[in-house]
């Protein structure tokens, strides 16, 4: 069965008061808020409260201090080597991604600009003049071009020459749909200036919130058309809207006020909840690229981080992650070391039982740690035949992972002939792959069982979840570089950097695995 496509839709609303909106009726940022989240968005402290360094950041996904972009002025930047989300889908992925605004610097040369380097196609429509009134005609002329695209009907032939602002679709918008249908486009981004142009002229009042009102009810058009798009059944949208500044009251920004430096982002497709953390401007880039399943390169150096991202992979451990053995094996471990105390009973947990031989030894007063390793091997498997089940939420999650189309691998530090037996219980075909103890040149705690499952997979360990039960498990997962969801079992387990921590698997969904370890 095929899955869904994956497209986002990035909408910037430039210069919308946070206070303001949330006093307002803005029914389509309201209902996409309902399904994802609404949340403030701090402008970095060394960041002007500016249009210019503000979208710079949003759509690169780094700040001012590698973009370069510190006003409205772009002189100097760099661009160049940080480009915006849809450049880089084009040019280094070749896939088709469409920007439509009516601020000269996002889309051409102007002062150092355009903010958008190259991306597939674009829909530019200047105001006739810098008022409100102009800028409302730009916006919905703007947002025409942009439905025309989103609903399949073809995108835009480029910016450079603008368009007809008295047209009622602009000119550029029109040869496009003419040459053709696109309806590949990947990701976009539609710019509404309106709402800021009228604070600037008029402050924050009655027409201030008319403004608002108008640009929510173009993002109802905008999301309408996606809706209407004969493949829509067989996509899955991740929609943003996001706003660069804020205003006081008079209208004006670029100081440091709370009024000015509040920002917000609306979010709300696959795998988005509630907003997990505070979030940057820098992060709307970055969710973008996974919304795609595009794992980013570590040398473009991103400063964002994404909200939700389903994992190129899940490599799972079995023994107390997914199966009800972890008891299994410290009952094993008391029967061969009797007067074991506690803390060196959970430091083998998760460990071979070469690995858990090996320390155990001096505590026995044998000398032979093959066959104390042989002994616990034969009465583990022999309590995993008679007694091993499915711990609760573990099937489900199996489940939810093959009807997400996400890879699989079985990663264990138990045995093959102990993992063949549990096999038999989770169902061998949920894996793509399986490691067992021995498979690899060393064991967990050491990255090698996880860095054998990704290459398996033929994936990037750092697009990978690792769900885990026991430290040492995690500690492997992360000497790999996979992002971790931890279960404990027995050991306490504390949150950390790509790191989140559960009670169990029953209450582990879709918007739980996608957030995971961000």
């Amino acid at each position: 069965m095929p899955h869904a496509a994956h497209r986002v839709l990035v909408v910037g609303i430039d210069g919308v008061r946070l206070d303001v909106l949330n006093r307002l009726p803005t029914p389509h940022l309201d209902a996409l808020a309902a399904d994802g989240f609404l949340a403030p968005i701090e402008v970095d402290a060394d960041t002007p409260t500016m249009s210019g360094p503000c979208w710079a950041t949003v759509v690169t996904g780094v700040t001012v201090a590698k973009h370069g972009v510190w006003s409205n002025d772009f002189t100097g930047n760099r661009l160049d080597a940080f480009p915006d989300f849809a450049t880089r889908l084009a040019v280094q992925d070749g896939r088709r991604t469409f920007v439509a605004a009516g601020w000269q610097p996002l889309m051409q040369a102007h002062h150092g600009g355009p903010i958008f380097r190259a991306p597939s196609s674009t829909a530019y429509v200047s105001p006739t003049a810098d008022t409100p009134e102009a800028w409302e005609h730009c916006d919905g002329q703007i947002t025409e071009a942009a439905v025309r695209v989103l609903a399949g009907a073809g995108a835009g032939a480029g910016a450079g020459t603008g368009a007809d602002a008295n047209a009622d679709v602009p000119a550029d918008a029109e040869a496009g749909a003419a040459g053709g249908v696109d309806d590949d486009v990947v990701a976009s981004f539609v710019y509404l200036g309106a709402p800021d142009e009228t604070a600037h002229f008029l402050g924050c009042g009655e027409a201030y919130e008319a403004s608002i009102r108008r640009a929510d009810a173009r993002l109802g058009r905008l999301i309408a058309a996606v809706r209407s798009r004969p493949s829509y059944a067989d996509e899955q949208w991740t929609f943003l809207v996001v706003t660069d500044h804020g205003h006081v009251d008079a209208g004006g920004h670029g100081g440091r006020t709370p009024e000015e430096r509040t920002a917000w982002l609306v979010a709300a497709g696959p795998g988005i909840g509630p907003a997990p953390r505070p979030l940057r401007h820098a992060d709307v880039a970055a969710q973008v690229f996974a919304a795609l399943g595009r794992h980013p390169d570590r040398h473009w150096t991103l400063e964002g981080r994404p909200f939700a991202a389903a994992p190129h992979a899940v490599l799972l451990d079995m023994d107390g992650t997914l199966v009800d053995t972890e008891s299994l094996w410290l009952r094993t471990v008391r029967e061969a070391v009797p007067r074991i105390d506690t803390d060196d009973l959970f430091d083998v947990l998760g460990r071979s039982a070469t690995e858990a031989a090996a320390r155990l030894l001096p505590l026995t007063g044998g000398d032979d740690p093959k066959s104390l390793a042989a002994d616990l091997e034969a009465r583990f498997l022999t309590a995993v035949q008679r007694e091993a089940a499915p711990l609760p939420g573990a099937l489900a999650l199996l489940e939810l992972l093959q009807e997400s189309g996400i890879p699989t691998s079985l990663v264990s530090a138990s045995s093959r002939p102990v993992m063949d037996v549990v096999l038999k219980t989770l169902g061998a075909d949920r894996f793509r792959t399986t490691v067992a103890e021995g498979e690899t040149p060393r064991g967990k705690p050491a990255a090698d069982p996880y860095l054998a499952a990704a290459r398996f997979l033929s994936v990037d360990p750092a697009a990978c979840l690792a769900v885990e039960d026991s430290p040492t498990g995690i500690a492997a997962a992360e000497a790999a570089g996979c992002r971790v969801l931890a279960v404990p079992s027995y050991a306490p387990i504390d949150p950390g950097p790509r790191r989140t921590v559960r009670r169990g698997l029953e209450a582990v969904g879709r918007e739980e695995l996608w957030a995971a370890g961000l």
